[in-house]
This record gives C-alpha cells, sequence and structure tokens, in this order.
C-alpha cells in the first residue's frame, strides 16, 4: 500500500473532467446583463459592501465636487493611522506587534501596565503548547506545505480544548490569545520538521523565550543559532504590523466572517481562514514577487539599464516572460490605485535594512520595477484607476533579506492576520448577526427527466 492518495489521472477521469468543466462554464456576458458583480466587485472595482466593521478603515478615493477620485493609500486600524502607529513606537526603538494587536483586540492603545499585562498572556501561552504536539502531530506527517501544517495543526488542536465548541467571547478570546501565540511555533517547528524529513537537514526544535519580542522569538526558532540583528527583528515586527489587518473585505478575512456566522468553533473558522490565505492570488503573491524578480536578474545583467527592464517588464505583461501569466507580481492592488500605504511604509525602511545586508543594488532594482511597472501596465491595458506597487511587492524582499525560506513567507502572513481574524471573529460573534448567505442567481433551463433506459 502507497503512504500517498492515488494520484493518477487515467483516461476516464480526464474524460469526466472535461464534462464537468464543460458544464460548469458561465457565459461572462451574462454577468453585466444581470448586474452581478463577480468577485463581489463591479465593473469598477467597487466592492460590494457585505457589512460593516469598526476593526480598520482602508482610505483610496476621496470626494472631490461630489465625484470620487483616486488618492494617497491611508489605512487605520481603530481609527489609529497605521503611519502614525508604526512611527509611534519605531521612534522609540520599541516592537510593535504587542501593542497594535492590543488596540486592534480591544479598541485603544494600551497603557504601559495593560501592555505588559497583554505581553506576559501571549508569552506564557507560547510555553504551554500541548505535551508531545511537535513529536505526535507536526513531525508524525511531515508536509512541504507550511500552510497545510497551519491548517491541520489549528484543527487538531480542537482536539486538545475540553471547551472547543463555546462560543461566549470569553473563551473566543482566550483560544484566539492561544492560537495567535503558537501559530509562529507550529510554522517554524513545521518546517523544521520538512527541512529534516525531505532535505535531510539537522533537526533542531527551539523553545521560545519569554522575555522577547513576538518578533525576536520568530527569528530565535527559526535559525539555528538563534542569532539575528536589532534591525532584523524590528524590520519583520513591522511587516508583522502592516500585515495584521486590512478591513473586513479581503478573502480570508471575509471567509472568517461566514464560517463564523453559522456559529461554528474558533478553530474550524481559522482553518478556513488559512485554506483562503494559502492561494496565491492572497497571501501566496510575495512569493511570486521574489521568484518574479530572481527571474529578471537572471535575463537583466546590467540592473541599472532602465531600458532592459523595461524590455522584461513588458515581455512579461506580454506573457513572454517569468510564468506566462501576463502579471507583474506586487503591481496593483484591488483597493489601492495612486499608492498601498503599507508598501510604503516597508520601503521606508528597506533601504537600511538592504545596507546592511550589502544589497544595496538590488533595493536600486526595486525601486526602479516599481517606478517603471505602472507606467508600462497603464499604456497596454485600460485602466479604472491606477496602479501602484502593493505590499506584497517589498515584503518578499524582506523576509528574503531576513533569510526567511519560500516556505514560510505565506505563514508570516497568517502568523500576523491571525491577529485581525481573531478580532473580525469576535465582532461577527459579539453583534450576533444573521448567518451569511448571499443569492446566486440561476440560469439553468428546467429539464425533462429521462429513465435511465431511454438516455
Amino acid at each position: 500500500m502507497s503512504n500517498y492518495i492515488y494520484s493518477e489521472i487515467t483516461p476516464d477521469i480526464l474524460k469526466l473532467a472535461r464534462q464537468s468543466e464543460a458544464v460548469s462554464l458561465i457565459d461572462p456576458a451574462l454577468y453585466p446583463k444581470y448586474d452581478v458583480k463577480r468577485g463581489l466587485r463591479d465593473l469598477n472595482g467597487k466592492g460590494v459592501v457585505a457589512g460593516l466593521t469598526e476593526i480598520s478603515t482602508i482610505v483610496a478615493k476621496q470626494k472631490v465636487d461630489d465625484q470620487e477620485i483616486p488618492c494617497e493609500g491611508q489605512l487605520y486600524y481603530r481609527g489609529q493611522n497605521v503611519r502614525t502607529l508604526v512611527q509611534g513606537f519605531s521612534s522609540e526603538q520599541r516592537f510593535g506587534f504587542e501593542e497594535i494587536a492590543y488596540l486592534l483586540l480591544f479598541g485603544n492603545l494600551p497603557d504601559k501596565k495593560q501592555l505588559k499585562l497583554f505581553s506576559d498572556i501571549l508569552s506564557d501561552y507560547r510555553t504551554k503548547f500541548p505535551t508531545h504536539f511537535v513529536r505526535d502531530i507536526i513531525m508524525n506527517a511531515p508536509s512541504q506545505d507550511m500552510m497545510n501544517v497551519l491548517a491541520r495543526s489549528v484543527l487538531t488542536l480542537y482536539s486538545f480544548d475540553d471547551q472547543a465548541d463555546d462560543i461566549s467571547i470569553p473563551n473566543v478570546l482566550r483560544q484566539c490569545l492561544q492560537l495567535i501565540s503558537m501559530m509562529p511555533l507550529i510554522s517554524v517547528y513545521g518546517y523544521q520538521t520538512y527541512q529534516h524529513y525531505y532535505n535531510g537537514k539537522s533537526l533542531y526544535i527551539h523553545t521560545p523565550e519569554p522575555e522577547l519580542s513576538f518578533a525576536e522569538n520568530i527569528l530565535r526558532i527559526l535559525r539555528a543559532d538563534g542569532q539575528y540583528t536589532a534591525l532584523e527583528a524590528r524590520l519583520l515586527d513591522i511587516a508583522l504590523v502592516l500585515h495584521m489587518e486590512h478591513g473586513g473585505g479581503n478573502n480570508s478575512t471575509f471567509t472568517t466572517h461566514v464560517v463564523s456566522s453559522s456559529g461554528t468553533d474558533t478553530y474550524s473558522a481559522f482553518a478556513a481562514s488559512l485554506g483562503s490565505l494559502k492561494g496565491p492570488r492572497h497571501g501566496g503573491a510575495n512569493i511570486k514577487v521574489v521568484k518574479m524578480m530572481n527571474d529578471l536578474k537572471e535575463h537583466v545583467t546590467d540592473w541599472k539599464d532602465e531600458d532592459a527592464v523595461r524590455n522584461y517588464l513588458g515581455a512579461v505583461l506580454n506573457r513572454d516572460a517569468f510564468d506566462h501569466s501576463g502579471l507583474i507580481y506586487g503591481i496593483g492592488h484591488a483597493v489601492y490605485s495612486l499608492s498601498d500605504p503599507r508598501a510604503q511604509i516597508l520601503k521606508s525602511f528597506v533601504e537600511r535594512l538592504s545596507a546592511e545586508k550589502d544589497r544595496t543594488d538590488e533595493f536600486e532594482l526595486y525601486c526602479m520595477v516599481e517606478r517603471l511597472a505602472p507606467e508600462i501596465i497603464s499604456g497596454k491595458a485600460k485602466m479604472y484607476k491606477g496602479v501602484s506597487a502593493n505590499v506584497d511587492f517589498y515584503s518578499g524582499f524582506v523576509y528574503s533579506m531576513l533569510n526567511l525560506p519560500l516556505e514560510l513567507y505565506t505563514p508570516i502572513f497568517a502568523i500576523a492576520r491571525t491577529v485581525g481574524w481573531s478580532a473580525h471573529r469576535i465582532e461577527e460573534l459579539a453583534n450576533n448577526g444573521k448567518i451569511i448567505r448571499p443569492a446566486y442567481l440561476s440560469i439553468a433551463e428546467n429539464q425533462k427527466y429521462v429513465p435511465l433506459d431511454k438516455r
């Protein structure tokens, strides 16, 4: 017996698949005909309002003379501008993850006593991983995909919780805080297990240190020697803060709302959100950016040759280069047009790290692509709004300079976004709303039943 699911696609399966695909196709022209907004967005990119939230606000347009026009992007957490938040803790050489997580969950910035208590709770939960969980769950079925490790580990934690189905707010908050604390451990231990069993590398499991910050502990348990620089830890901390939350409408957070509205448990809700984030159209985009930039560096020998870079980007857009998708990854966003504030904040810190890592030339190449790509895209396609670098464009570069493995790029996103999912799950449950059940318009024609012997 094989240890793997029988995975051959037989001729019969292929034939049935073609039949299934054929009956599943819907004429794209029918969507505007029936005023159905695919992806819950209209032709101008405006999202369908599906709910109300007080957790975060995204600003990409402003009203001028009763008309909405694109503006520089802004992001607010509980009414606080993210730029101001990052500037606040970074200017004081403090780590921000715990402070901003408190803001998102409880609605206000903590004072020193509140921050100490909250940080201690997270630190305490980090040391209370279920006994033998790493050995029996994570190591027992190593996977090449860390998002898979996260999803099944989160589901398995249900079995270790004697109050798993209690959806009272105190219990859900307790579960959320435990998951926020455990996600880095599951991700990194899953990666170490994968490296050992698939690639023959040494297996080491570092335990977190209570006195270290959230970001510092990630680098400590990931690296063989547990060492990192202050700048490395602070930039990872900023990246985590910027990925924490982004409105209720992004795919994984909306999934949190949809699944939570059914009254299910926290573990099932977050496993669903992890499944959403795993998709390359959502959480995996920064991996694509790094791979695209590596391909660019292979094909353009002189990184300062603007014409050569322009030609490469044009070839990508024309499906003649990289993965032939026609996408310049990291450029453009569903909401932002003139700028993504998260990308701008990251970029302001990236230059220092690139100097520390002796990768200034590469940083300048990223800056060139950021400048050229929108011009090339707008010159080829009809745009309803402007395009600019999004957070994935620089986060992938940051992670590569931190020597984070590609396998952990999306889990790092998940580690941060668990805070936002937690806030949104509590918001959904606190308001005791209706189960989320949007309508789909059926365009199928009724058929007459034909007995089996007459088909």
